[in-house]
């Protein structure tokens, strides 16, 4: 009996995570912020804390809606950049190719298992898993939102390189700067609200499940 209410209420929390991905991704500046060049997000979030709570597969789960919402959102509002994301959006010569497909779905699936085992991890060092011990939801915050940031960014530069540069306007020499400068002044901020949040919001779902 109890297996199957511990079932259910996965289940059940599961969907409240992916509804609440969904909303945030389709309601405007909720959960992207358009920056003109690139939309920058919080989405991760609800990601991070649902594998936190539900374990890396549905963490994973969680990231692949998370990509999805991401793919669709850049083929129908596209910005400068939609081709890195979405396989069927072009801008001149750039196309977007199964490439976009990793970018837009690896990085983010990786963010609910990143985030689960660093949090596991970091509550074995510090001996507290039980009542959802604040720094390791913090720390695993950080990681999964970094993650996130990291693995886009960098996928951008291996994949789309060059059709990136031109997009932006820049030489390709100067590329690898301009994406170390997005995540210094993007993925380090997301990465900080992430770690604030998932603390605050993470102990407070994991009293509340171990109460239930």
């Amino acid at each position: 009996m109890k297996d199957r209410a511990a079932k259910t209420t996965d289940l059940v929390t599961t969907a409240m995570f992916t509804a609440i991905i969904i909303a945030m991704a389709f309601v405007p500046y909720l959960g992207y912020i358009p920056l003109g060049f690139m939309n920058a997000t919080i989405i991760h979030i609800p990601v991070i804390i649902g594998a936190v709570l539900l374990g890396p597969k549905k963490g994973a789960f969680l990231g692949a809606v998370f990509g999805l919402t991401s793919m669709i959102n850049n083929t129908f509002n596209p910005n400068l950049t939609s081709f890195v994301f979405s396989p069927f959006y072009s801008l001149g010569d750039m196309h977007g190719n199964a490439a976009s497909l990793v970018i837009c779905f690896v990085p983010r699936i990786l963010v609910g298992v990143v985030a689960y085992y660093v949090y596991v991890g970091v509550s074995k060092l510090i001996k507290s898993k039980k009542n959802g011990n604040a720094a390791a939801l913090a720390v695993a915050g950080a990681a999964g939102s970094l993650t996130n940031t990291l693995l886009v960014m960098n996928g951008i530069y291996f994949l789309f390189g060059e059709s990136y540069a031109s997009a932006k306007g820049i030489a390709i020499d100067a590329l690898y700067g301009v994406i170390l400068g997005v995540i210094g002044t993007q993925g380090v901020p997301e990465a900080i609200v992430a770690a604030v949040l998932t603390a605050a919001i993470g102990k407070a779902l994991i009293h509340i499940r171990n109460k239930m």
